[in-house]
């Protein structure tokens, strides 16, 4: 089966409650293979931070809209973040959601590569165009997710993060979860 046509455009606030949505059910909810509701419980986030992210100059997020005849029907089939860090010649990409239905048909791939291609034009017009990296964290405790991400070239760099317990990411249900970090060089 082929995979459909991504288009993206960056969101607006507009999109805020169909990404709220989105965002939740793909990391929330026991649905696809990219849901965390086995390891955490509660929300994935908030209006207020995709709110945040899309105001925010350094960060563009970019989101696969449902269009039918021709028009956009309010619904976000897929989005990513791409926080561009020039002064660090780095990326980060996060807030990568891919509808449950599409998930295996090669959509997730699509956005991916779009966010990487729009990362390194960004990058790559600084000073150090031969050291620019993409960075993304991933909750620790899922091997399938570090097996996606190596397929497509990102490695471990060694570093974690404890899973911030603050209760605007959803509450762990087993101790120990980690934020991994990896990398990809451009």
């Amino acid at each position: 089966m082929s995979s459909p046509d991504v288009f993206l455009r960056q969101a607006t606030n507009d999109d805020v409650q169909s990404l709220l949505s989105l965002l939740n059910q793909c990391y929330r909810d026991d649905v696809g293979w990219t849901n965390e509701a086995h390891l955490i419980d509660g929300i994935r986030t908030t209006a207020a931070e995709i709110e945040s992210v899309i105001a925010n100059k350094r960060h563009y997020l970019f989101v696969f809209p449902e269009v039918k005849d021709g028009a956009e029907t309010g619904n976000i089939l897929g989005c990513i973040a791409v926080e561009v860090k020039t002064e660090q010649d780095t990326a980060y990409i996060g807030m990568f959601a891919v509808h449950p239905s599409l998930q295996g048909k090669g959509v997730g791939n699509q956005i991916l590569q779009a966010a990487e291609t729009f990362a390194g034009r960004h990058l790559k017009a600084g000073d150090n165009p031969a050291k620019t990296r993409l960075t993304m964290s991933i909750l620790s405790h899922r091997p399938e997710l570090l097996s996606y991400y190596q397929r497509r070239g990102y490695a471990l760099t060694g570093e974690s993060l404890p899973f911030p317990e603050d209760g605007n990411n959803g509450e762990p249900k087993r101790a120990g979860l980690e934020l991994l970090e990896l990398e990809k060089q451009l």
